[in-house]
């Protein structure tokens, strides 16, 4: 059985046997949080559980490294969302210990594009056309740096209220403890 099936029908037995009533509440969140976190696998259930959230009391998005690379990229433009259209009135920025963005290289990532069969003449196109890949495939040397950084950038949007908190904070993958490096309640 492929992927995808498997889901649909754990998915047709979920709905069937009314599973979702478990997890109803509203669009709004009730701690009027938004965190921007890692998506590395390990974080899917360790921080909500370690920073005492559940289902309903945060918005939560995820990208490689807990990173907002462009001021007005989709990551900015859902905080944004979130502040103006859904009541947050607090970020919270989430990276991890031992993050793979940490290691990451572009030249790595672009020769494993090559040996998926992304040809050098397209790597060759997009470069002529403005792509950066050096920035836009880069990792970061230091989490605690890069969660400072992605703090910086949001507290200092054009159109995020002064009023917003936003906070850093990094997470220990194996168990949960956080440590924070900025408290945006003092800034």
């Amino acid at each position: 059985m492929k992927l995808l099936d498997e889901i649909l029908s754990y998915n047709e037995q979920f709905v069937e046997n009314k599973h979702y009533e478990h997890y109803e509440t509203g669009k709004f969140p009730h701690k009027r949080l938004v965190i921007l976190s890692c998506m590395d696998t390990r974080l899917v259930e360790l921080l909500p559980r370690s920073m005492n959230v559940r289902n309903g009391d945060i918005k939560i998005i995820k990208t490689a490294g807990a990173l907002v690379s462009h001021q007005f990229g989709s990551i900015m433009r859902s905080i944004l969302i979130a502040v103006y259209e859904l009541g947050a009135a607090e970020v919270c920025v989430v990276g991890h210990y031992d993050c793979g963005m940490s290691s990451l290289k572009a030249e790595d990532t672009l020769k494993k594009m090559r040996e998926r069969g992304i040809s050098q003449e397209k790597l060759e196109i997009l470069k002529y056309s403005g792509i950066d890949f050096e920035q836009f495939l880069q990792g970061f040397d230091c989490v605690e740096d890069s969660v400072k950084h992605s703090v910086e950038t949001i507290r200092n949007h054009p159109l995020l209220p002064k009023d917003v908190s936003v906070h850093g904070l990094v997470i220990d993958p194996k168990t949960g403890k956080l440590n924070m490096m900025v408290n945006g309640y003092q800034v």
